[in-house]
């Protein structure tokens, strides 16, 4: 998918997402964050911050950089920072393949439901692990194509589908896994039957 198609897509949700897909990615987006082990002080960046359904969930002691490539997102998030008075959280427009920190800079990544959206998810990865700290956090939250074949054959017929409203569903977990060089501690689904995967991994840069 090309950047300017996943703006025009997620300008378009912008006002119905929370409403839409909430019920959906809350309950692990709330798990991964609360098992992420946060500490005073950490620096944490939240990679595809959407309308911020994530941001009440990050605790106060801990300073919260937000970005997305979604304007229209973006303002949704806003009006949750100055409604809830998340001071300790602040938002920037980016994109993901091209991170405009320096490197080294935060203690922990939080990536939720971004890498089966960004046109080279790869690239986002190097972005992701040359910010973060030597031996940092960095978490995923993905959908993954399933292991059983009749579902990843209905993924792939279904591929063309969800890439028009905005997302692939055919990025296979082990591969993503390998071509990105994680270290990964443990990963999961929440329950038995479940589209999304939940990673945890320590930055070996």
């Amino acid at each position: 998918m090309e950047l300017e198609s996943i703006k025009k897509i997620y300008a378009g949700y912008s006002n119905v997402y929370d409403v839409i897909f909430k019920g959906f990615f809350y309950p692990r987006i709330k798990h991964a964050i609360q098992s992420m082990g946060i500490m005073p002080g950490d620096m944490i960046l939240d990679v595809g911050v959407g309308t911020g359904l994530s941001l009440p969930l990050f605790p106060k002691h801990c300073k919260v950089v937000g970005i997305d490539l979604s304007a229209a997102m973006l303002k949704q998030a806003k009006q949750k920072i100055k409604k809830l008075h998340l001071d300790h959280i602040e938002l920037r427009e980016m994109d993901a393949m091209s991170l405009h920190f320096p490197d080294n800079v935060f203690d922990k990544v939080f990536i939720s439901h971004v890498v089966s959206v960004v046109p080279d998810p790869y690239r986002v990865m190097s972005e992701v692990k040359r910010v973060c700290k030597k031996g940092g956090r960095i978490v995923v939250v993905n959908h993954f194509k399933s292991k059983n074949k009749v579902m990843a054959g209905m993924e792939k017929i279904f591929n063309p589908v969800s890439k028009r409203i905005g997302w692939r569903s055919d990025l296979c977990l082990d591969e993503f896994i390998q071509k990105a060089h994680l270290k990964v501690d443990k990963k999961y689904k929440l329950k038995k039957i479940d589209l999304w995967h939940v990673i945890f991994a320590t930055n070996n840069k």
